[in-house]
C-alpha cells in the first residue's frame, strides 16, 4: 500500500535523503534535468508504490522537498527527468530508476541485466539510443537512516608508530574455523576474537581494508562466471557494501578494533564509479547529470579515463566535490574510521588536466578540521598523462613508496644493486625530504593486494593469471620476482630453502627500513594466489587466506620483527639519516657496511661488492650491524 505522503519545499543544504521530526528531507543534485522523483518501495524486493515529484530546484541544481508522513526505514530510488543527448553530454533516463549517491544503507546487487543501461545494447553507436525499460527490479535499493553516533574514538597512534595491515574483508575471515559460519566474509568476522587476537599478537596497530564502499561487477565479469572480489567499483560513497554487513555490523566491527588498539583504515575509490564509460550501466551519477559528476572529453559523450575504469569524477565540480567531502566526514564523524587510503590518488588530485598539489580536492581536504586530522595515504599514481608522482603531495599526506617495494624485490631476487636498497632503508629520502616531511610520509610496502604475495614473489618468474579468462593477458609483467630455479610449488630443499632465505630477508627489511611499514595480509603465514598477480576477480579459495595450513614459525618470524622495531628507535626515527655523529656513541647515525663489515666510504666501495649491504645504527642502545644478503642466481 502506498504511504500518504504530503510534499513541501524541504531544505536544500543537507544533501541526499534526511530522517527529520517532520519527515523526509529530500535534496538531489541535478543541474541539468527538467524533474526529479522520489521513488518509494515497500520492501527492497518489492513494488513501487509511489513516484513523489520534488517541489523545488535551488539555483545550483539542487531538487529538494520536505516528503511528509514518511520516516526511518523507508525503502527508496531516484527517477530523473532530462535531457538524453549523449553527444552533448546529457543521459538522463527516467526509466532507469537511481540509487542515492548519499544514502547511508543500500540493499540488494546490481544485476547485469540490459534494463539497467540507458540505451538499447548493440553496435559502436549504441549509446546514442534510448532505453525504456524499468530498470527498478535489476538495481539496489536506498533505505532512509539517521545519523548515527560514532564508535569510541580510536588509539590516535602517531605515523612513527604504526604497523600497517592490509586486509580484504572476506578473504581474511572467510576460511577462519573459529568464526562462526555465519559471520565469516563480512564485518561481524574481522571484530570476532579469532582475527583481532592475530592482529595484535603480530603487532599491528591499523587494519586497513579494502573498499567496504557498495560495489558492482565489471561488465564483462558475468560472462566469464566471475565477479569483482576487491571492491574497486563502487555506486554509493556513504553505504557499506550490503554483502559484508549492515552499517550497525560495520560500527560494531570498529569499536572492537578500537578496543583492542587498532586503528581502522579504509581503502576509498574517489577517481571513478562502477557506471563505466560511454557503454556502461545508468546506476546513479550518470542518471542525475553526467557532465556534473563526470569528466568528459570533447563534446561530452566518451570520458575522461585516468582510472583505467572507463570513467574519472570531475571533482573541479562543486557538488561532485561535495559527494566526496561528505562521504569522508561520513565514514568519520559516523562510522569511527581513523583514515584513509586513497586509491589513484593522482586522479582525483587533478586539475584541468594535470595533477595538482594546491587543486580543489587537495586543498578541500587540507582546510577540513575533521579530515585534516586523520590519516591520509596516497596511492601517488593514477594511469593518465604524466600520472606518477610519488613524493610530491603535501603535509600531512603520507604515499605509498613504489621505490622501497622494486629496490626491495629487486636486491632480493639477485638482479639489485645495494645503493637502492640503502635508499629505501633510509627512506627514500630523496622523494620525501624535499617537500619538508619525515620518513614516515612514506608506507613502504613489499606486496599488496595489487601483485604478487609474499610467498609468490619468491615462487614464480611470471604471472599465471589465466583463471582471470582473459589469456593471460591481464596484470603485471614487471614484477622484479624470482623463482630460485624452478617454477612454481616444489619439494627441493635446496630452492625450499633459497625461497625461505629471501622471504624472511624481505620481511626484515620492510620492519628495519624508516618509514611506515605495511604488510599485506596473508604474507605472515605464506598465503599463496598460485601466481595470480591481478586476483581482482578470484572470489574463492586463491585468495581467501587459508588458516588450516598457515606457517606458523614465519608468523612467529613477523610477530618478533615487529616487536624488535618497536624496541627500537633508530628505525622509528623522525628525521632522515644525515651522516651526523650521535654524541651519545660517537657514531653516525648510519654507517653502510660492505658484505665483510668494512664501511662503504666512496662509489668504489659500492660497486665493489654488489651481493651484501650492511647496516649499523649510530643511536645508543640499538643493536649491532644488520647484514642483507643477494641470492646467487
Amino acid at each position: 500500500m502506498a504511504p500518504r505522503v504530503k510534499v513541501e519545499a524541504g531544505r536544500p543544504d543537507r544533501l541526499g535523503v534526511n530522517v527529520t521530526r517532520g519527515g523526509l528531507n529530500v535534496a538531489v543534485p541535478a543541474p541539468d534535468a527538467t524533474a526529479v522523483e522520489v521513488c518509494l518501495f515497500d520492501s527492497p524486493d518489492g513494488a513501487e508504490t509511489a513516484r513523489v515529484p520534488l517541489p523545488a530546484r535551488d539555483p545550483r541544481g539542487i531538487w529538494h522537498g520536505l516528503l511528509r508522513g514518511l520516516k526511518e526505514g523507508q525503502v527508496y530510488g531516484l527517477r530523473v527527468h532530462g535531457p538524453y543527448e549523449p553527444t552533448q553530454g546529457h543521459r538522463h533516463n527516467p526509466n532507469k530508476l537511481l540509487v542515492d549517491p548519499w544514502a547511508r544503507e543500500v540493499v540488494g546487487q546490481v544485476s547485469p541485466d540490459d534494463a539497467t543501461f540507458g540505451f538499447t545494447r548493440g553496435g559502436p553507436d549504441a549509446d546514442l539510443t534510448f532505453d525504456d525499460r524499468d530498470s527498478a527490479p535489476f538495481v539496489p535499493k536506498a533505505i532512509a537512516r539517521k545519523p548515527a553516533k560514532a564508535p569510541p574514538p580510536g588509539p590516535r597512534t602517531p605515523w612513527a608508530a604504526t604497523i600497517v595491515y592490509e586486509a580484504h574483508v572476506k578473504g581474511l575471515t572467510i576460511r577462519h574455523p573459529d568464526i562462526p559460519e555465519e559471520d565469516r566474509g563480512t564485518f561481524r568476522g574481522v571484530a570476532h576474537p579469532a582475527i583481532i587476537n592475530h592482529l595484535t599478537d603480530l603487532g599491528i596497530t591499523a587494519l586497513e581494508l579494502l573498499p567496504v564502499f557498495a560495489f558492482s561487477d565489471e561488465r564483462h565479469l558475468p560472462g566469464l562466471e566471475l565477479s569483482n572480489y576487491w571492491g574497486y567499483n563502487p555506486y554509493a560513497f556513504l553505504a557499506p557494501d550490503p554483502r559484508y554487513g549492515t552499517p550497525d555490523d560495520f560500527r560494531a566491527m570498529v569499536t572492537a578494533l578500537h578496543a583492542a588498539g587498532i586503528e581502522v583504515i579504509l581503502d576509498v575509490v574517489y577517481n571513478h564509479t562502477a557506471e563505466s564509460d560511454e557503454l556502461g550501466q545508468t546506476l546513479s551519477l550518470r542518471g542525475l547529470g553526467n557532465r556534473t559528476f563526470y569528466r568528459t572529453r570533447g563534446d561530452g559523450r566518451s570520458y575522461v579515463n585516468d582510472s583505467g575504469c572507463g570513467n574519472t569524477l570531475r571533482l573541479e565540480d562543486p557538488l561532485c566535490l561535495r559527494l566526496v567531502m561528505d562521504s569522508l566526514r561520513h565514514w568519520v564523524t559516523e562510522m569511527g574510521v581513523d583514515g584513509f587510503r586513497f586509491d589513484l590518488a593522482v586522479t582525483p588530485a587533478r586539475h584541468h588536466g594535470a595533477f595538482d598539489p594546491t587543486g580543489p580536492f587537495l586543498s578541500a581536504i587540507a582546510q577540513d578540521p575533521v579530515l585534516s586530522e586523520v590519516k591520509l595515504i596516497a596511492e601517488p599514481w593514477d594511469i593518465g598523462a604524466g600520472g606518477h608522482h610519488t613524493g610530491r603531495f603535501p603535509a600531512p599526506w603520507v604515499e605509498w613508496n613504489d621505490g622501497f617495494r622494486d629496490a626491495v624485490r629487486s636486491f632480493f631476487a639477485g638482479t639489485g644493486d645495494p645503493g637502492d636498497l640503502a635508499s629505501a632503508l633510509a627512506g627514500t629520502s630523496h622523494l620525501f625530504e624535499p617537500s619538508g616531511r619525515p620518513p614516515q610520509a612514506g608506507v613502504n610496502f613489499i606486496t599488496a593486494h595489487d601483485g604478487f604475495t609474499l610467498r609468490d614473489l619468491v615462487t614464480y618468474d611470471g604471472k599465471h593469471n589465466e583463471a582471470n579468462g582473459e589469456q593471460n593477458r591481464d596484470g603485471t609483467t614487471h614484477n622484479l620476482s624470482w623463482n630460485g630455479g624452478v617454477e612454481g610449488e616444489t619439494d627441493d630443499p635446496a630452492v625450499q630453502t633459497n625461497r625461505d632465505e629471501r622471504r624472511h630477508g624481505m620481511m626484515t627489511a620492510l620492519l628495519t627500513a624508516l618509514g611506515v611499514p605495511m604488510i599485506l595480509a596473508g604474507d605472515e603465514i605464506g598465503h599463496t594466489q598460485r601466481g595470480n598477480n591481478n586476483a581482482y576477480s578470484q572470489d574463492n579459495d586463491l585468495t581467501w587466506l587459508d588458516w588450516e595450513n598457515a606457517d606458523w614459525a614465519f608468523r612467529d618470524f613477523v610477530r618478533d620483527m615487529i616487536a624488535w622495531r618497536k624496541a627500537t628507535p633508530a628505525v622509528r626515527r623522525t628525521a632522515f639519516f644525515s651522516g651526523a655523529v650521535d654524541p651519545a656513541t660517537g657514531e653516525r647515525d648510519v654507517t653502510w657496511l660492505d658484505g665483510v663489515g668494512a664501511p662503504r666510504v666512496n662509489s668504489d666501495d659500492w660497486t665493489r661488492d654488489r651481493e651484501a649491504l650492511g647496516v649499523l645504527w649510530g643511536e645508543a642502545d640499538t643493536p649491532g650491524p644488520l647484514m642483507f644478503l643477494a641470492p646467487r642466481r
